[in-house]
């Protein structure tokens, strides 16, 4: 048998004994659990931040925060989340796949244990950061790990598919929230938040011991023979036998991993296509996501005003139960995404993703027009706005960071990429909360609106489509 590239063998279409092929690659055993734990990031980071933000109103009276201490708490994950991915992430490249993916979800259950122990404040905004460090390294990992184990004509809807769970996440995480709330209406409640997921946390750990590594990333190191060793594991056969490659020299690998790199030619433009509408993107998606419970319970006109715990405790599960029906929208956008990603494209869906964001947000800033809610408006607006950031923005970005960028730079590429977004959910969330106060869903949202049409307007100027391309030529 010919020697093949990694590619050409996960690509290999099977055929029957008459000569008849199958309608493409079929995946394996192993393909499919390399898929199903690489969601578990994704579904923890939805779980964790949106459950957040029903917890923010129980710590902040329990611990007597100021504004400013809410800003810390509510960005501290997501400060994490941009040094875990621009600091962590560029490991996977360095040190293979599989190490970070194992050793991310070990740090976050530690995170987790230490947050539902925390003190006080200060206490937690440190246990809230490391946590994000661990789910910033997933960003850019499970990315890979995904993309460099599937065929390419179902790479967007798998990987997507793994993005999705940070939807189901958010959702998940609203509805355990209230109903914890409901059943134990205390403002110590919140622990339990972050103490729930430590068992399924580990349960990954221990499932992402059994996986391969990433040949893709073996034979970039030159390592042919453990690559083919790989290989052999996740596609369930033994048959391989990988082309020769020419080996970089030790002098060459640092310099194409500097981050200058990233800056010059060809990868420039697929620098900011990757950071800087995932920028702007988390901007307005970050922001709306952690206090659509404050902006949905301070719309029903049912919202208690006694400065008490219990007053704290309805208003918080009012603004949860006005959430899970906001976060509808976030499933059945992410569900078109999956959907529509390898048939329209990447480029396609996120310039429509960002103008249906825009409209989104300005209709529900006409539902506070004049001092007077409408409820039915508001959440009108928020609901199209969910579905669109993620049929768009939220999901195409993720999909085209791991994909604009070769192998030997992947991680650091999709890495800083994650990293940028992030500073504008940091921002976001650090400010929101003075903002909201000072300005009103009246003055901000319309703002929020702007980013979103200057995101359709760089991806349509630095546009690279994607779809369908196999990732070793590029």
């Amino acid at each position: 048998m010919a020697k093949r590239s990694v590619q050409a063998y996960i690509e290999e279409i099977p055929s029957w004994e008459g000569g008849a092929q199958l309608a493409g690659p079929p995946l394996s055993g192993m393909q499919w659990l390399v898929w199903s734990l690489a969601t578990a990031g994704k579904f923890f980071e939805g779980l964790i931040v949106f459950m957040g933000g029903i917890a923010l109103p129980l710590i902040a009276d329990q611990f007597g925060m100021t504004t400013t201490d809410k800003g810390f708490v509510t960005a501290a994950t997501l400060a994490g989340i941009l040094v875990g991915a621009l600091a962590l992430g560029g490991l996977a490249d360095r040190f293979g796949r599989k190490p970070v993916f194992i050793g991310e979800m070990v740090l976050l259950a530690v995170a987790l244990i230490a947050a539902a122990l925390s003190p006080d404040t200060n206490s937690l905004v440190a246990a809230l950061f490391v946590m994000g460090l661990a789910l910033g390294a997933d960003y850019p990992t499970a990315h890979l790990v995904i993309s460099e184990s599937i065929p390419a004509a179902v790479r967007g809807r798998l990987v997507l598919g793994a993005f999705s769970f940070q939807a189901l996440g958010a959702i998940v995480g609203t509805a355990i929230a209230a109903v914890l709330l409901a059943n134990k209406p205390e403002l110590s409640t919140w622990r339990l938040f972050y103490l729930l997921p430590v068992v399924p946390v580990l349960l990954v750990v221990w499932g992402r011991l059994f996986l391969p590594e990433s040949s893709h990333w073996l034979v970039s190191k030159g390592n042919v023979k453990k690559a083919e060793k790989q290989l052999r594991k996740l596609l369930g056969r033994n048959d391989v036998e990988l082309l020769d490659v020419l080996i970089i020299k030790e002098g060459n690998i640092k310099r194409s991993s500097h981050w200058g790199q990233l800056f010059q030619g060809k990868l420039q433009r697929a620098t900011i296509l990757a950071s800087v509408p995932w920028f702007l993107q988390d901007i307005s998606t970050y922001g709306i996501g952690i206090f659509t419970p404050v902006i949905i319970a301070a719309a029903f006109g049912a919202e208690a005003n006694e400065n008490n715990v219990a007053a704290v405790i309805h208003n918080d599960l009012l603004g949860a139960r006005g959430t899970a029906l906001v976060d509808v929208g976030f499933l059945v956008g992410i569900a078109c995404a999956i959907v529509l990603a390898d048939r329209w494209g990447r480029i396609r869906l996120q310039i429509i993703g960002f103008v249906g964001c825009a409209a989104g947000l300005i209709i529900a800033a006409l539902g506070n027009i004049g001092g007077h809610s409408n409820l039915v408006v508001i959440v009108i607006g928020f609901m199209l706005f969910q579905f669109m950031t993620n049929l768009g923005p939220n999901a195409q970005t993720y999909l085209l960071a791991g994909e604009v960028f070769p192998t030997r730079l992947r991680g650091q590429g999709a890495g800083l990429a994650a990293a940028i977004g992030k500073v504008g959910a940091v921002l976001t969330a650090f400010l929101f909360p003075t903002l909201l106060a000072n300005w009103g869903t009246e003055r901000l949202l319309p703002l929020l609106a702007v980013t979103s049409l200057v995101g359709a307007l760089i991806t349509w100027i630095y546009r690279i489509e994607t779809t369908g391309v196999d990732l070793e030529t590029i």
